[in-house]
């Protein structure tokens, strides 16, 4: 496929990119082509095709890219981006195109074209050209078209077909590039369409070269030298699930010993609360702001282990409020507790059921 290219060629040189030598050549409708280095369906192009008759003598003449059949209604608008390219394979099948190809061959001239390469939702351009910056000769076919005010457009059309070795990864189609002047003689020689149709293969020499280009040349506004400028591609590393967890296995490795070692002595919850519920009073935090004091002392052991419990309130058969029981992964340390728990908890009067400060900072 072929949307887009660069010529800035004067209408004098393309005759002799296309391999025509003579001194003076016809050209029709110069006025009409203004060079670009961003060139897209709509615009006019020189192109270098024969008169019709005895004579037949080649000339270049200023044609708009994108072709409008003569068999087109003068009342309709049309269409440049519709036919800007024509694929080879089956244009003997196709009637706007089948009818063209034994007198209306034509050769179209330019320094090079753009094509995209597709990445995921993003389009990279990259410029095709020679490597010794010859302009390219690309296989097209015209025809001419009466608009509803008597004006004759003439257009053409770009042949494609399958994309060369050397350009596989970047697309599947590309234009027909003659690289001798042998085959651009016979495609604008009188030879029946048999004969011409083979030489519509795809281009496999060594001398083409490409480079990506500034994606702001996707606008058809944006044109100047910056278009074929090569830039650098900036590759963004993305962080993968894969790569995160390989990167954590990594630190683990290199942790140093000394910190495996702390981190496996820690202390065991259940065992250490054990330990607080059956030490001696004597052993008492200083708490002097609790009045419940043992209480205390397993709420900070539940601090000290980092482990969320769960306080509740127990009455007594008198409605006194026993102190705070604790749960640890389902087990109850009621029995732990039993033995010096009959501490009631006076309510403050005139609020019944009123949460303890203990129960309140355990369900934190």
């Amino acid at each position: 496929m072929c949307g887009r290219c660069c010529c800035t060629l004067n209408p004098e040189d393309v005759p002799r990119a296309c391999g025509i030598n003579a001194s003076s050549i016809p050209v029709i409708q110069s006025e009409r082509y203004h060079p670009s280095y961003n060139v897209s369906p709509g615009t006019y192009l020189p192109v270098v095709r024969k008169e019709r008759g005895a004579n037949s003598e080649p000339v270049v003449h200023s044609m708009k890219w994108g072709l409008i059949p003569s068999f087109t209604k003068k009342t309709e608008k049309p269409d440049h981006f519709k036919m800007f390219n024509a694929r080879s394979e089956s244009a003997c099948e196709k009637a706007s195109f089948r009818r063209l190809i034994p007198n209306n061959r034509c050769l179209m001239a330019a320094e090079g074209f753009y094509e995209w390469k597709k990445d995921g939702h993003k389009k990279q351009p990259y410029y095709i050209h020679f490597n010794d910056h010859r302009p390219l000769v690309f296989a097209a076919l015209y025809d001419s078209w009466t608009n509803a005010e008597g004006e004759v457009i003439h257009t053409f059309t770009i042949l494609t077909t399958r994309c060369s070795s050397a350009l596989e990864w970047l697309h599947d189609r590309m234009p027909v590039i003659f690289g001798d002047d042998d085959s651009k003689n016979a495609w604008l020689s009188s030879l029946p369409s048999t004969k011409v149709v083979g030489m519509l293969q795809p281009y496999e020499g060594t001398d083409l070269a490409w480079y990506p280009v500034t994606p702001m040349m996707g606008k058809p506004s944006f044109n100047g030298p910056e278009c074929i400028k090569e830039i650098q591609l900036k590759h963004e590393q993305s962080a993968t699930i894969s790569s995160f967890f390989s990167k954590r296995e990594l630190e683990r490795k290199i942790t140093p010993e000394s910190q495996k070692k702390s981190s496996s002595k820690s202390p065991n919850c259940e065992d250490f609360v054990k330990e607080i519920a059956s030490t001696d009073n004597s052993e008492s935090f200083n708490t002097p702001d609790h009045d419940d004091s043992e209480a205390f002392e397993i709420t900070q052991a539940v601090k000290k282990c980092g482990t969320k419990r769960v306080f509740e309130q127990l009455d007594d058969s008198d409605g006194n409020v026993l102190k705070g029981v604790a749960y640890h992964n389902s087990l109850s340390i009621m029995d732990i507790a039993s033995d010096k728990s009959q501490l009631p908890v006076k309510r403050k009067s005139g609020v019944p059921n009123q949460q303890t400060l203990l129960s309140y900072f355990g369900r934190c």
